[in-house]
């Protein structure tokens, strides 16, 4: 079967194209609620563990490596035996861990949980990810960004139903189990809209995860976003507190702000692709995280702040979904493995990127962190101006 009559399959089983992208965009949504929902429990669960603060940073650390671990088994099991298979599958499982984890009765028992949780949220990463360039293939056009907007809309959704559940005293497990059943029916009537891999590409394509010069370039673009994007999550609310000298009300602010222009960018960038070209949006978005950075750490007043921080989100916003809409269209490597090769050194990124911003403001200040990193901005727009890839999507 050839690539264009299994585009024509897709399009005549699974009905209009419309119905695939809501099916594709809320199996990302699914993926994004259920990680936000064990986020929005990370404080209950440290209480209920007794957990001092290093052992919690110890444990947490389990998730990133499952996922990790996982990278190049992931991207095989995508290739070999199709994202449309693979995805429902992983989805459940992914869920399923979710609420095992609920149970951990000791710090053992939720690094192991935890572990299963970063090795299934990897398969299900690749997998979407590979829908996601499915679809943009079947549009012709750049939806990627839009897809990951709903990734950034389930944390949002998932963050407040948390809220809520802690409010009402409503348990951990039953938490988990309600997140479940609602993500259960979701790949129950969605699954069947999945776009079939092209299996006789993959078959072309290489299955080896040897290095190549182009996917590594991509993913030190995406290590560059996903270290400040890291440096945000879990560093904005300190800086408001100890730089800008916030009233504690005031703390969150910078991260709300960060997220909510992020998942804006998210949802607008793949019309200012189509318009501007992935190359050029790319090199902008750069600037943007120079700029915001550097603006924070001159201006460290709470409204300059605020509006740097907004920036940086737009900056970071189309990043990630660019990165790997080019690499799922390697020429000789299956999407599965391009996208897993890119989203290892990504992924390094998000994991590095926080403590690396602690110890060097332990040894300097903070300020002179956020200082440093602004630079990851100008480290991007130099690679994505060398970079002739992006001049052909």
């Amino acid at each position: 079967m050839d690539s264009s009559t299994t585009s024509a399959k897709n399009t005549a089983v699974y009905g209009n194209k419309q119905r695939i992208r809501l099916a594709v965009s809320l199996f990302y949504f699914g993926q994004g609620l259920a990680f936000a929902s064990w986020a929005s429990r990370i404080p209950v669960i440290k209480s209920a563990l007794q957990l001092t603060e290093a052992e919690l940073g110890t444990v947490l650390l389990a998730l990133p490596i499952g996922q990790l671990m996982t990278m190049p088994i992931s991207g095989k099991l995508v290739s070999k035996y199709g994202s449309h298979r693979i995805m429902p599958i992983a989805a459940v499982i992914y869920l399923m861990v979710l609420c095992s984890i609920a149970y951990a009765s000791n710090a053992w028992q939720l690094g192991g949980t935890l572990l299963l949780f970063g090795i299934t949220g990897n398969i299900c990463n690749i997998s979407v990810n590979t829908q996601g360039v499915l679809a943009e293939r079947l549009y012709k056009k750049s939806i990627m960004s839009s897809f990951h907007g709903s990734w950034s809309i389930a944390g949002f959704t998932g963050a407040i139903i948390g809220l809520v559940s802690l409010n009402i005293d409503l348990s951990t497990q039953t938490h988990f189990y309600i997140v479940m059943g609602l993500m259960l029916i979701n790949i129950v009537f969605n699954r069947t809209y999945l776009l079939q891999d092209d299996s006789n590409l993959s078959e072309k394509k290489s299955f080896s995860f040897k290095p190549d010069r182009v996917l590594i370039s991509l993913g030190v673009i995406g290590f560059c976003s996903m270290a400040t994007e890291g440096a945000m999550f879990d560093w904005s609310g300190v800086y408001f507190h100890d730089i800008v000298q916030a009233p504690e009300k005031w703390t969150t602010l910078g991260y709300a702000s960060f997220m909510i222009m992020m998942a804006l960018g998210r949802f607008i960038g793949d019309a200012i692709i189509s318009r501007i070209g992935r190359k050029r949006t790319l090199q902008i978005s750069g600037i943007l995280m120079f700029i915001g950075m550097m603006g924070a750490v001159i201006f460290p007043q709470l409204i300059l702040c605020t509006l740097a921080f907004m920036l940086v989100g737009l900056g970071v916003a189309c990043n990630i979904p660019s990165v790997y809409s080019v690499a799922g269209k390697h020429k000789t490597i299956s999407s599965g493995v391009a996208l897993a090769m890119v989203s290892s050194v990504s992924y390094l990124g998000f994991l590095m990127g926080p403590p690396l911003i602690g110890y060097i403001a332990e040894i300097f200040n903070l300020r002179y962190s956020f200082g440093v990193f602004a630079c990851f901005g100008l480290l991007m727009f130099a690679l994505t101006s060398r970079l002739t890839v992006f001049n052909k999507n």
